[in-house]
This record gives C-alpha cells, structure tokens and sequence, in this order.
C-alpha cells in the first residue's frame, strides 16, 4: 500500500474521477446480486409447482434490465477510472522529461540513456496500471467480496458463510507473501530491461562503427545474452505471478466443498432451502473474481511499487547547478576567467588550475591546446554545464555568472559544441531550430556565412532535405556548418566555436571566419581549435596545456615568443603547405 500513499497527490487531485467510479462499482455489485437472487427463486417455484409464465416473464424482463443497466454504468466506470490513471501516466512523463531537461552533464554521465529511457516507458506503465487496475481490483474486490459475503449472511445463513470462508485467512498470508517475491523479481526485471535497452540504443547509434570493425557477431551475442538475462529475470516474476490464481482456486475449491458439505445437511434439516443452497452457490462462485481480482491487485501494487521507486530515486536526484539567482537581466560586458582550481565530479585531480584572463566584449578569444588541455573545460564552465567552487571565478559583465538565471545565461551565447548533433528533420528545420518561425532569408543568410548555402542548394530537395537521425545523410564538414549556421542565426551577443572547424578545409575555415568577423563586428566570439589558423585573427589567444595557461597573447605576440604556439603554427603551415603541393602535383599528372 506504500505506492499508494506516494501518489496520494494525484488521488487528491482526481478524487471526482475515483469517486464517481467507485460509485459506478457499487452499483454494478448491487446489480450483480440480483440474478443469484432470481435463479434461487425460479427454483423454489419449481419445487413448490408455483412457477407460471407470467411470473417468468417478469423475471426474465428483470433480469435483461439489469444486464442493460450493467453494460452502461460498467461503459461510465471504465472512463472514470482508467481515465484517471492515463492522465497519471501523462503527468508523471512530463515530469520526468521535464527533470531530464532540467539535469547537468554530470547527471548523464552517471546513468545510461537506454535506463532513462526505460523510466519513461515500462516504469510509467507500470505506475498507471496500479492507478488504474489497481484501483479498479482492490474496490471491486472489496466491493463485490463484500456485499457478496454480507448477501450471502443475511439472505441465506451466517453459519454457512462462516463455513466457507474458513479458508480466506490461508489465502491472505500466501498472496501476502508472493507479493514481497514479486516486489524484489520485478525490481531486478526492471534493471534488466534497462541494461537491455542501454544495449539497443548503443548498438543501434553505433552501427557504423560495429560493421566497421566486423564486430557484428560478438554484439550480436552481447546483446543475445542481455535479452536472455530479460527473459530469465522476467520468468521469474511469472514463475511467482502464476502461483496467485492456483493458491486462489484451490481456497475457492475448498470453500465450495464446505458449503456443499455443510449446506446439503442445512437442507436435509430444513434449515435452508434448495433454492437457497443454488443461490449460496452461485454467489460463492461470484465471489472467484473478487479473490482473483485481490491477487491481481497485490501483482500490480508490487509491480507499481517498484516502479514508483525507480522514478522517485530519479525526481530525488538533485542538479549539481544552482537554480538560485538575484539579477532577472541578461548579462552584457567583458568576461573574466579567474579560477584558482576545479575537478571536474569523481576527479582527484584538478582538470582546471591557475587561469585568468579576461576577454573584452566585442573581441575575439582564441583557446589553443593539446587534446585533454582543458579547452573545452573553460567552455564548459562558462555555460555553467558544471559549477565552480568559488562563485566569483568566472565574472560575466561584473558580476558572477551564477547571479544570472540560467536561460537568461545561456541565451547570451550561441554554442556549437565538438560533438554536432543534428535532429532527424529538415536541413531549414535544424538551422532554425531556436526560432522556427524565422523566414527563409534570415534561414539562408546563416547558411551563406557558414559557407553551407552551397552544398545544401545542390541537394535535390534543398533546404527540404531531411537529414536522418543525427544527420547520417551528411559528411562531417556539412554536420558542422549546419551547427555553426543554426548559432549564427541567433546573432548571439558571445559566439562560441568548440573546435567546430576542425572537419572542413583550410581553405572553407578561412572563408567562414572571413563571414564571421564581417558580420560579427563588435560582438564577442571565443574559439578553441587545434589548428593555430582559426585563431591567428583573434585579439588575445591563449595556450592550455594540462589544465592551465601556458602562453597568451595576439598571434604576433606569441610568434615572437618562440614557444609551443610558434612550433605548432610553424608546423601545421609546412604541413599544409606540402599538401598543396602534392595535391598540384598529382593535378599535373591526371592532367
């Protein structure tokens, strides 16, 4: 019953629904009665030689009534209940969505998209049906069950209804005890239909790179193993599920056997009559639906449970971001950096330490590094994807970035992050993802500074054309410039290019950061690359390397300074300048 006190929110909200059905319930339990009722007396007639068709037909005009009746209110209670619990269902999903939008990066590196996944689908069913069926089996158990039993006492005899429930108190504690066993085998089944799904959505994301490496066969069999493990955990629940409606009928057995037993010698000693005795009967085989409804409910109750927990221990988890703030504008102005150290959650050691810089509005920050330098750490950071230890160690337009609401935050830049994602939609849809109402012009200028307008012209469908689930369809060079045109298009007051060039040419970086700093004036732009050409324009560079700043300055400033950047810079443009001239060769020989 504890999953019930949990959504004791939602019964309070939805008391109208549940009371009218419960009502309609109570209704039909009352109709029920009166066909035994008729049946026991159809029977006396018979054995006193008083039945006549006229008295017949009434009771068959009766009883075609009560059918009809039945049919309607059982039509009514079905909307009434399982109704509620499909708005149940729609409440919790949004919640759940709501909370996964809500969460930091640090969430998801913890859980598993196929497990979340799982929450939203098998968890929520789950806690619906105990919304739903279960309410509809413990009130139509103790409803019917009860003025059955209550029937059976004070239109026929107490003794024998005593007699025949001598065995209820063996059915309690067995359906009792399979409920705790199907509590603990669902909970475990539940996991593994997350690991499960964990699997399929990993596989399925990864297709090309398991072709790639003939790897088919072995997550073939990974992922055959998994599904048996379902499977195993899952017949488990059904090995204990099964056990309810055997131990049930075998109470219901012994209970028949008692009343005949018992009520045979009641009408040898005239105490009931024959009619009785039927009517006793036909009521005590009523009574199979309220039992087996009962075992039902403590399946569903236990399932439900398990499931409620699952989605508590998610809604209970809190963001590792502050929702806190005290200033309702946007921050505009200069952006200092002065972290003395971070790690980022579950790292000893500090990923950050010993930055400060500040760059000016309406410049341009170049960020420069090894892999693993801490690039897109200091990005990280700025979007408040994590949080620093010292509020103050970045300052955004003089205050602390944490003083700012996080979509007020957050709307100030446009990001494009290595990892582009694009949406199975449109390639106009994806670039106007921020805004759909845009019109084709602004659509289109963002492509033209992208240097994508091109390329997306010669698709046959054009800016029509759908690219797939996460932009399949495209090369990597598109995907980016698709990403950087749907920042552009916002006109963002910062900028912000995560190695976003990094799959195009020398030749197209160059045309596109020619368009951004022309369209770009007096805005603030912050890059980080590997390729020492995709900053050499900005106003203050810097160099990371494991976690903190190795050199700064402008381009000339730290050419002149002979260091890592130089070395790089000088390395990347022999490099590049080899491979032009082995292209011009190889021209000259197809030629």
């Amino acid at each position: 019953m504890q999953v019930f006190r949990k959504l004791g929110w939602f019964f309070k909200r939805e008391w109208r629904s549940y009371t009218l059905g419960i009502i309609m319930l109570l209704l039909v339990a009352l109709l029920e009665l009166v066909p035994p009722q008729v049946i026991g007396f159809v029977i006396d007639h018979i054995t006193e030689s008083t039945l006549t068709g006229n008295i017949l037909m009434q009771f068959v005009v009766l009883l075609i009534g009560v059918a009809l009746l039945t049919y309607i209110v059982r039509y009514f209670w079905r909307i009434m209940i399982f109704g509620a619990s499909y708005r149940l269902g729609r409440i919790l999903r949004n919640r759940l969505y709501r909370k996964y939008s809500e969460m930091s990066p640090a969430f998801y590196q913890k859980r598993r998209t196929g497990d979340l996944m799982a929450h939203a689908t098998n968890d929520i069913q789950a806690v619906q049906a105990t919304a739903g069926a279960g309410i509809l089996t413990i009130a139509d158990s103790l409803i019917t069950g009860g003025a059955v039993l209550v029937t059976m006492a004070v239109t026929i005899s107490p003794q024998l209804t005593l007699i025949a429930m001598i065995p209820l108190p063996l059915m309690v504690i067995l359906t009792s005890y399979y409920g705790t066993l199907l509590n603990r085998g669902f909970k475990k089944a539940q996991a593994a239909f997350s690991r499960l799904n964990d699997k399929t959505q990993e596989s399925v994301a990864g297709i090309k790179v398991t072709k790639t490496f003939g790897y088919e066969e072995s997550d073939h069999e990974d992922f055959r193993s998994l599904s048996d493990e379902v499977v195993e955990k899952n017949l488990k629940v059904s090995k204990v599920d099964a056990l309810f409606d055997p131990t049930i009928m075998s109470v219901i057995g012994i209970s028949y056997f008692l009343s005949i037993l018992f009520g045979a010698r009641m009408v040898l000693d005239e105490t009931i009559s024959i009619g009785q005795l039927v009517t006793f009967t036909t009521y005590l085989g009523m009574m199979v639906w309220p039992l087996l409804a009962l075992g039902w409910f403590f399946n569903l109750v236990q399932r439900g449970r398990a499931s409620y927990d699952r989605i508590e221990e998610v809604m209970m988890t809190r963001n590792d971001i502050g929702t806190d703030y005290r200033i309702e504008d946007a921050p505009d102005g200069d952006i200092t950096f002065d972290i003395g150290a971070f790690n980022f959650p579950g790292d000893e050691t500090a990923g950050l330490r010993d930055i400060g810089f500040t760059v000016l509005k309406g410049t341009t920050l170049g960020i420069v590094g090894r892999t693993g330098s801490g690039k897109s750490a200091l990005i990280r950071l700025l979007l408040r994807e994590f949080d620093t230890v010292n509020p103050d160690d970045i300052m955004y337009g003089g205050h602390a970035i944490r003083d700012y609401g996080l979509t007020n935050l957050r709307s100030r830049f446009g990001y494009v992050p290595q990892d582009h994602f694009l949406f199975s939609a449109t390639i106009r849809d994806n670039i106007a993802f921020s805004n759909p109402g845009l019109d084709d012009r602004a659509v289109s200028e963002a492509a033209r500074l992208s240097h994508i307008h091109d390329d997306i012209k010669s698709f046959p469908d054009g800016y029509g054309t759908v690219v797939g689930e996460r932009g399949v369809s495209l090369s990597g060079g598109q995907k980016q410039r698709i990403s950087i045109a749907r920042a552009l298009v916002l006109d963002p007051e910062v900028l912000i290019l995560d190695d976003s060039l990094s799959a195009v040419d020398a030749e197209t970086e160059e045309r596109i950061l020619a368009n951004m700093q022309s369209a770009r004036a007096g805005k603030t732009n912050i890059i980080t690359a590997h390729r020492m050409s995709a900053v050499s324009h900005a106003d203050l560079i810097i160099v990371m390397d494991r976690g903190t700043v190795l050199e700064r300055g402008t381009h000339r400033e730290l050419m002149e300074l002979q260091g890592w950047y130089h070395d790089t810079y000088n390395a990347q443009a022999l490099r590049e300048q080899l491979e032009s001239s082995l292209d011009e060769l190889v021209e000259k020989e197809d030629g």
